[in-house]
Formats: structure tokens, C-alpha cells, sequence
């Protein structure tokens, strides 16, 4: 009886981190689609509530770290368990930087209002496929779905294309005319920060791979940027 009891009980805890990871995914869906829906609209008011939001991210993520301490001081979880619940730790932490980087794209929102550049087209199908990507990581997760991890990881290339396109695009602009400069300049770090997003997802898919079958995911190549250089996924 006392193990049955137990053993409810940690899945009882595990579900709770999963209900919470999965709220502050919801969260930084949203915070993605509207935050580009702003740039383009040039809403200063839908970003500011946007960057209000962002506190639920961050206390959730606090939620997260303080149920694992608990969990691993209180049921002393071993193998798979364990694994599930590393993973939850670094996901949330994950998750919350990617709700930075959609707040960090709100606020420029603000700072392109008057400006004469629109955003390019390219921006908002950029950020509906790192949307997906963190949707279906986190889908992934729920269901220790490691074929569905891998997928993620495959559209991480085209992530790094659209952002590589925007680049030059926004050099171009630059270079015809000086007065575009400020502007495109908040557009890359625009495109930057979905970049960013985009790799967030695919770091929380080797996650997700390793708790789900215990193997480490191929180390995935190292991206370039337009000039050459190669980055860490850090950067």
C-alpha cells in the first residue's frame, strides 16, 4: 500500500510539472504570434501587454525548479524518472528564455513606430515556423515522443535559411539608403531573436530525445551566420 502510494504520488508531481511546462509553452506560443503581429502592426499597447506577460513565464519556470527540488529530495527518483525530471527542469528554463526572446521582440515594436521601412514579409512565416517548432517540441515532450523530437530539429534549417535571407535583405536596405539603417537594424535583432527561438526548441528536443530513449541526439552542425562565422548554439 505505501509503495502504490508513493508511486501515485510521484506521478500525481510529474503530471503537475507537465500541466506547468506545458502552460508556459502556451505562453510563449502566444507571446511568438502576437509579438510579430505587433512589429508588423506597429502596436505599442499589444507589446506592452505582451512584456507584462512575461512575469507568468518566469514564475512558472520558478514553479518548475522548486517542484524538482522537492520531488528528488522526497521520492528519490531513479533512471527514466530522473531523467523525465531533468528534462523538465532544463525545459522550463528553456521555454522562459524563449519567452524573453518574444518580449524582447515586442519591445521593438515601439521603436519602429514612424518609421518608413515596413517589416518583411518574411519576418512573420519565420515566426509561425519557430511557433510550430516549440509547439510540437513541447507536444513531444508530453508524449516522450522521440521521432517527433527529431522532426523539430529538422526544421531548424529552415529557420537559419529565412534568417540567413533576411540578413542580406536588410544589408541591402542599409546600403541604398542611410536613413534605413536604424530601422533595419531593429529588424535584425527581430530576426536574431527568432533565430534564437528556433534553436531554444531544437535544444529542448535533444531534451526530450535523451529522456525519452536515454541516448544523446547526433550533435547537430553548427550554424553559420551570413558573414561566415560559426556560432555556438549559445551565442
Amino acid at each position: 500500500m505505501a509503495t502504490g502510494h508513493t508511486v501515485k504520488a510521484f506521478d500525481e508531481d510529474l503530471d503537475q510539472l507537465r500541466a506547468n511546462i506545458a502552460e508556459m509553452g502556451g505562453l510563449a506560443e502566444a507571446a511568438i504570434r502576437e509579438s510579430i503581429q505587433a512589429l508588423v502592426r506597429r502596436d505599442t499597447e499589444a507589446a506592452r501587454e505582451i512584456i507584462a506577460r512575461d512575469e507568468r513565464i518566469d514564475a512558472l519556470e520558478a514553479e518548475v525548479e522548486r517542484a524538482v527540488v522537492n520531488v528528488i529530495a522526497l521520492r528519490a527518483p531513479m533512471a527514466d524518472d530522473l531523467r523525465d525530471i531533468i528534462a523538465a527542469l532544463k525545459i522550463a528554463g528553456a521555454v522562459e528564455r524563449i519567452g524573453d526572446y518574444a518580449r524582447n521582440i515586442a519591445k521593438r515594436a515601439g521603436r519602429l513606430e514612424g518609421s518608413k521601412i515596413e517589416p518583411l514579409s518574411l519576418l512573420p512565416e519565420m515566426g509561425r515556423i519557430v511557433g510550430e517548432m516549440v509547439k510540437n517540441v513541447l507536444d513531444a515532450f508530453a508524449a516522450r515522443d522521440a521521432q517527433k523530437a527529431l522532426d523539430v530539429c529538422e526544421r531548424d534549417r529552415a529557420v537559419d535559411d529565412f534568417y540567413n535571407s533576411i540578413f542580406r535583405a536588410l544589408l541591402t536596405f542599409m546600403m541604398e539608403d542611410p536613413q534605413n539603417i536604424t530601422a533595419s537594424a531593429h529588424l535584425l535583432f527581430v530576426a536574431k531573436n527568432l533565430e534564437r527561438i528556433g534553436d531554444h526548441a531544437t535544444n529542448i528536443a535533444e531534451m526530450v530525445y535523451f529522456a525519452a530513449t536515454g541516448e544523446r541526439m547526433n550533435e547537430r552542425p553548427r550554424g553559420k551566420d551570413p558573414l561566415g562565422i560559426v556560432h555556438d548554439q549559445d551565442d
